[in-house]
């Protein structure tokens, strides 16, 4: 059957179900945003509430024969290149569980880059895999990890035969990239499939001078968030599926398990929309995405203080294989202050929102969603920031641990720990107790401490600084950090 990407089911669906003016007596209780409360109104506008409709028994009959859902999947799976396509409404974070445990079960190994998001971690915790980790390049110079070489995977495998597959997160956070193509035959030539946290990736497939994506280079799973560099709403997710190494029928089961019963129309509909913008105008978009960040970029490189990190930083022997532009990284340790202090100041005095922060860094991403006008916001914004730097001055100082102090032995199975009998110690007194919880520097949420890892000083250092500093450590349980949460002497 010939594909038609002009066509958006979910879309048209949705228009169907408010031209025939259908009347519900099922959830959502607000019906069609009669019952929600005026002031939510307001705010959210009719718009939202009149696309909440149930995915099934609404928007598709209550068998779903007219398989809306199943035909926006088919067209995402065209249009990047895949076999299948499962959409979630539960964001990358339940994607890449399913993922993970429609390759391996508990107590099976897995092998995993370390610079994993929290969700995989959180994965492991559920599932009980053992994960065997795969240790990330390390820029020394500018305090960065980037994903693992194929050469890395290569040697994790020949020390673990018996894991079950791979999984590596590329792009990062950063835009760095791996080398998908070498890592996937590595995992091949074993009979074993490789995952790809492709979160940040959503619109690589859409242009030619953006780096390979995952269904293209050979991967088996791959893991897409629509709402971060495509215009799907928050929680949108896709996961894609290739060859024959993971079943369909097991993954979308794995799926099932974790997903909820009432999934987002409204989220279905950004997934659907978003498809259809990018296949049939995706270049053209991402092209002029493109022009735009080389612009702010070179703008930004003539602002005292400030470096956007490029190809020539994050590639080359020993770092990341290929790049993207777009996250728009921005090196501000000239100014003499921390990124956490950047991103305060830019909200608080020009309502400007960055993403990811580190010590020494600020993240302003260009999407396609930008203009001249909003590039020349940012631009203002930052060199105000630049005359503003000296006020802020002396950043406090965080004591980030070198490759070798950032790892930390692994002395029990993520689960085993997590769930294990635990205690609150203080910090001073952790060194050497197996962490019971989650520490996760955020964004861009990747955990500095995982549970059953064995806690070192530069670690605790690290975390105990960064915080002093400005550093978001969502998921500690003592937001302070006087205490951490370790296992019991007994289960040692």
């Amino acid at each position: 059957m010939a594909i038609d990407h002009t066509r958006a089911p979910v879309l048209e669906a949705l228009a169907d179900y408010h031209r025939k003016g259908r009347l519900t007596f099922a959830p959502p209780g607000h019906k069609q945003a009669r019952g929600a409360d005026p002031a939510v109104r307001e705010v959210l506008g009719d718009a939202v509430f009149l696309g909440d409709v149930l995915a099934s028994g609404a928007l598709d009959d209550r068998l779903t024969r007219g398989r809306v859902l199943e035909r926006a999947e088919e067209l995402m799976a065209d249009a990047v290149h895949a076999e299948h396509t499962f959409f979630t409404t539960c964001g990358s974070s339940l994607s890449v569980k399913a993922a993970m445990l429609a390759v391996a079960g508990p107590h099976e190994k897995l092998l995993i880059g370390r610079d994993a998001h929290k969700s995989v971690v959180s994965g492991l915790i559920l599932s009980g895999i053992e994960p065997v980790w795969v240790v990330p390049r390390w820029d020394p110079e500018r305090r960065l990890a980037h994903p693992p070489s194929a050469a890395e995977f290569e040697a994790a495998f020949d020390a673990h035969p018996d894991a079950k597959g791979a999984l590596i997160t590329s792009p990062t956070p950063y835009g760095a990239c791996a080398d998908l193509r070498e890592v996937a035959g590595v995992c091949h030539c074993r009979s074993v499939p490789l995952i790809v946290d492709e979160a940040w990736g959503a619109h690589l497939p859409f242009h030619p001078d953006l780096p390979s994506w995952a269904m293209d280079a050979g991967a088996d799973i791959c893991v897409t968030s629509i709402h971060k560099m495509g215009s799907g709403l928050e929680q949108g997710s896709v996961f894609h599926l290739r060859g024959d190494l993971v079943p369909a029928e097991l993954l979308r089961m794995r799926a099932d398990l974790l997903g909820t019963t009432s999934p987002s129309v409204l989220l279905y509909a950004g997934l659907d929309g978003w498809r259809r913008q990018m296949a049939l105008h995706g270049e053209e978009l991402m092209g002029g995405a493109l022009d735009l960040a080389a612009d702010v970029r070179a703008r930004i490189e003539k602002i005292d203080g400030m470096h956007v990190n490029d190809r020539a930083d994050f590639c080359g022997a020993g770092l990341a294989e290929d790049f993207d532009p777009l996250p728009g990284v921005i090196d501000i340790e000239a100014l003499g202050i921390t990124g956490y202090q950047a991103a305060d100041w830019l909200r608080e005095h020009r309502d400007v929102n960055v993403h990811l922060s580190d010590h020494r860094r600020i993240g302003a991403q260009i999407t396609h969603g930008d203009d001249q006008e909003t590039a020349g916001q940012l631009l203002a914004a930052l060199e105000d920031l630049a005359r503003a730097a000296p006020d802020l001055r002396p950043a406090p100082r965080v004591e980030v641990p070198s490759a070798g102090e950032l790892r930390m032995v692994q002395a029990r199975l993520p689960r085993d720990a997590f769930f294990g009998p635990a205690e609150h110690v203080p910090l001073s007194e952790a060194v050497g107790r197996i962490a019971a919880e989650m520490i996760t520097p955020y964004p861009p949420g990747i955990p500095a401490v995982l549970p059953g890892e064995r806690l070192t000083d530069p670690v605790l250092r690290y975390l105990r600084t960064g915080l002093n500093a400005g550093m978001n450590l969502p998921d500690a349980t003592d937001p302070e950090l006087e205490t951490i949460r370790v296992l019991g002497r007994d289960a040692e």
